[in-house]
C-alpha cells in the first residue's frame, strides 16, 4: 500500500538517498496520472535552493512532472530561477537540469524561446575540462530537442 503523497513527498528530503529516491519515483509516477504536485509547488521551489544538490535535482524533476498540470502559470514564475540549474555548482545537477528542458518545453510550449536563450547562452567555463564537453552535448541535444517541437 503506498504512502500518502504528503508523506511521500517529506521522504524527498530524506538522508537515505535510496529511500528518497524511490519517493522521487513515486512521485513521478502519481504526477503522470494526476496532479498531486500542486499542494507542494512552492516547496519544490524552495527545494531549488537547497544546499544538497540531490534535493535541488528532485525539486527540478518535480517541477518538470508537475508542469503539464500547470494552468496557475506557476512554472512560468518560477523559470528564471528553474534555469539558473543549467549552469549548478554542481556538474551532475546542471545535466539533470538540461536533460529536462525539453520536457519542460513540450509541457510549457510558451517558455520554449526562454528556455532554449538560457541553454544557448550557458556559460559552461566554470566546469572542470573533463566536464565541459559532457555538458556542452547535452546542451546541443536538448537545444535540438526543443528545436523540433
Amino acid at each position: 500500500m503506498p504512502l500518502p503523497i504528503a508523506e511521500t513527498f517529506e521522504l524527498l528530503f530524506e538522508k537515505n538517498n535510496r529511500i528518497a529516491y524511490q519517493a522521487l519515483q513515486e512521485l513521478q509516477n502519481e504526477s503522470e496520472k494526476n496532479n498531486c504536485l500542486s499542494p507542494y509547488v512552492d516547496r519544490l521551489s524552495d527545494m531549488l535552493d537547497n544546499e544538497n544538490s540531490y534535493i535541488r535535482t528532485r525539486g527540478l524533476v518535480l517541477l518538470v512532472y508537475y508542469a503539464k498540470w500547470d494552468e496557475d502559470y506557476k512554472i512560468d514564475e518560477l523559470l528564471d530561477k528553474f534555469l539558473r540549474h543549467i549552469t549548478d555548482i554542481k556538474p551532475i545537477t546542471a545535466r539533470q537540469c538540461i536533460k529536462l528542458l525539453p520536457i519542460l518545453a513540450t509541457h510549457k510550449p510558451e517558455l520554449k524561446d526562454a528556455i532554449f536563450s538560457a541553454l544557448y547562452n550557458a556559460d559552461i567555463s566554470i566546469y572542470d575540462d573533463s566536464m565541459q564537453p559532457l555538458i556542452r552535448k547535452d546542451i546541443q541535444k536538448a537545444l535540438k530537442e526543443i528545436q523540433k517541437l
